[in-house]
């Protein structure tokens, strides 16, 4: 027999994978992972399982939801473990999202001190950069942060430059 074809448990899979059984059997639940059963009702998982669950690992690291991941995983054909194309097309997708999280941390990072375009306007900062709480126009929230200023807000800055010469 192939090592490839020997199934394997669940606490050997605990221990390759770092995961803990109780977490093996809740991805299995929402059908994250899959595994058989042997006569006497135990869990066995294809080894393919350890891509699967490595898987999971990275994009939960990425900020990736589980109900994320599990619509990765089921728009795969045949129900089948992510390959090596479809890891790329996750790993990009993933990426992208993992790089607009970055921005908006960095966003939050230059902002701690200032304006977040939350509408308090409670800072004298806030009256120049938003003035009459304008940025509640584009939406709710900390609008600076969540938002690229220098793209979103252009049309904010022209107006406050003008309302200054005026």
């Amino acid at each position: 027999m192939r090592r490839n074809d020997k199934f394997l448990t669940i606490s050997e899979v605990a221990e390759r994978t770092g995961v803990a059984p109780s977490a093996l059997r809740f991805y299995e639940t929402r059908h994250l992972i899959r595994s058989v059963r042997t006569a006497g009702n135990q869990r066995r998982y294809h080894p393919s399982m350890l891509r699967q669950i490595s898987v999971i690992q990275i994009a939960q690291k990425l900020g990736v939801t589980l109900e994320e991941i599990a619509q990765a995983f089921a728009a795969l054909p045949d129900n089948r473990t992510p390959n090596k194309k479809d890891w790329d097309i996750l790993a990009r997708r993933w990426g992208r999202q993992l790089d607009e999280r970055i921005a908006i941390m960095q966003r939050l990072r230059s902002q701690l001190n200032g304006c977040m375009g939350c509408g308090c306007l409670s800072m004298k900062h806030c009256e120049l950069v938003n003035p009459n709480d304008a940025v509640a126009s584009h939406g709710a929230g900390a609008r600076y942060v969540m938002e690229a200023p220098e793209e979103r807000f252009a049309e904010i800055s022209s107006e406050n430059k003008n309302s200054d010469l005026t």
